[in-house]
């Protein structure tokens, strides 16, 4: 009984040497035959870029510019498009955003649709609809704002409304500016016709 059995194992496994061999093979054969197709169509697209339109009109994504003005603010302009300056076109920027950190520890940050350049100016014009918010508590909101990039220096183009720590505010203009080169102290000023609504303990 011992000799036959131990026939009987070798037979099996002499027999399992061979079927387990053809069945992976199996198993393989039939993953490759109803595996999906791949589509070349279902690749990813190459980005379609019209080159002569670029060439026409050149232009940079998400671009940054920071600096220092001669009063020693921080500036820091940032954009999700950008277009160069042409013949008798300022350069341009799309949703700009600029943040402006004064040596007092103020801080205010502007947003705006569009925005130029005016180089011999020195400023940037933004506009298309321009919210401003300040350390000091207030927003404001107006159509257009020039912003001086030689010193610190904001001033509306357009009537202005706000809201801060005494209430509502409505002006012809507003400026943002040190208030005299010597002190180091920068003022918000609401100029023109001002309207105030007040509001104790807003």
């Amino acid at each position: 009984m011992t000799v036959a059995r131990a026939d009987a194992h070798t037979r099996v496994v002499g027999w399992l040497k061979v079927a387990l061999p053809l069945a992976a093979l199996a198993i393989l054969s039939t993953l490759f035959l109803v595996a999906r197709r791949i589509d070349p169509e279902d690749a990813l697209p190459y980005a379609e870029v019209d080159v002569e339109e670029l060439a026409r009109e050149p232009r940079m994504t998400a671009p940054t510019y920071a600096g220092i003005t001669s009063d020693g603010s921080a500036l820091t302009l940032r954009a999700d498009e950008a277009r160069p300056a042409t013949a008798g076109v300022d350069a341009s920027a799309a949703s700009l955003r600029l943040d402006l950190d004064t040596p007092d520890g103020g801080r205010t940050e502007l947003s705006a649709v569009t925005a130029r350049m005016d180089k011999a100016a020195q400023e940037i014009v933004l506009s298309g609809g321009v919210t401003v918010t300040t350390s000091a508590g207030y927003r404001l909101e107006t159509e257009e704002i020039a912003a001086r990039l030689d010193r610190t220096g904001l001033e509306s183009r357009a009537a202005v409304t706000a809201t801060g720590p005494a209430g509502e505010i409505r002006a012809d203009g507003m400026q943002l500016r040190q208030e005299n080169p010597t002190s180091g102290a920068y003022v918000l000023v609401f100029n023109g016709a001002v309207r105030l609504v007040y509001q104790p303990g807003g």
